[in-house]
């Protein structure tokens, strides 16, 4: 379903987008790959190619509108047509609110999560309408949940659910699709390590390590193909966050203190 179909994948130089990306090129679908660390994303460029597929480097930065609009003009003029948008990039942190000692990374955290989509989304959609295509949106569980210590990434994968659940309904009739993917903690990415601190800085190698409820990148990458081809509207990973999600709808204080268990067993590793 995927084969000879073109694929605009953001983030994609580490971490979940660089397996996405090689899950993508497996299936034969030829890709326009977009990520600011251009030496990272040429070396994601030959493990495609190496797969058998077409694969493009773009390099730019999510925040920046106009890099974005470059992204999708050179991947349409390269291929001839978009049909798939799947918005990767993301940053974290890891900090209660009262101990943040720069309100910059809230804003950050907005630009890159919730407007790094929406820069790639509005000149990406003429091309998804021409092409009957989708829109595929890397949140999180903590999109549609509170997570203490996250409240600037909660904020900002709440807006992206937002915008994504306003826009299907906008979209309706047009033969564009958006999946959101809502996944827990994800093992072997840099997110954790990227994360920003109560100072601004990003943690390092001070970040926690996940424990063993998170998921392989590889089980995500299967999942969210399988989801993209069905046109499912959401992805919850693994299953049972479904049920956290449902208990939180009816007895949200029950659900808060699983959610905070959670972090503080993280926490305190």
């Amino acid at each position: 379903m995927l084969r000879d179909k073109t694929v605009i994948l953001t983030g994609a130089s580490s971490g979940l987008g660089a397996v996405l990306a090689q899950e993508f090129a497996t299936a034969g679908a030829r890709l326009a790959l977009f990520a600011r660390n251009g030496e990272k994303l040429e070396e994601v460029v030959k493990l495609c190619q190496a797969a058998g597929a077409n694969a493009l480097a773009v390099s730019g930065d999510v925040t920046q509108p106009e890099d974005c609009k470059r992204l999708i003009d050179t991947s349409v003029q390269h291929y001839g047509s978009l049909d798939y948008l799947v918005a990767n990039a993301g940053i974290s942190m890891w900090a209660r609110f009262d101990e943040i000692e720069d309100l910059a990374v809230f804003r950050k955290l907005i630009e890159v999560n919730y407007l790094g989509l929406v820069n790639c989304v509005h000149p990406a959609l003429p091309h998804l309408k021409q092409s009957r295509g989708l829109v595929a949106a890397i949140s999180s569980i903590q999109g549609e949940i509170g997570v203490p210590l996250h409240t600037g990434y909660v904020a900002s994968k709440h807006a992206l659910e937002g915008f994504c659940k306003a826009l299907r309904m906008e979209l309706e009739g047009s033969g564009v699709d958006i999946l959101t993917v809502l996944p827990h903690w994800l093992r072997g990415t840099d997110l954790r390590q990227n994360a920003f601190g109560a100072n601004g800085q990003t943690l390092g190698t001070s970040s926690r390590k996940h424990s063993s409820d998170s998921i392989s990148l590889e089980a995500a990458s299967q999942a969210i193909l399988q989801a993209m081809v069905k046109r499912q509207r959401k992805l919850v990973m693994p299953w049972k966050l479904r049920l956290l999600l449902g208990l939180h709808a009816i007895k949200p204080r029950w659900a808060e203190a699983i959610v905070m268990g959670a972090v503080n067993k993280q926490d305190n590793k």
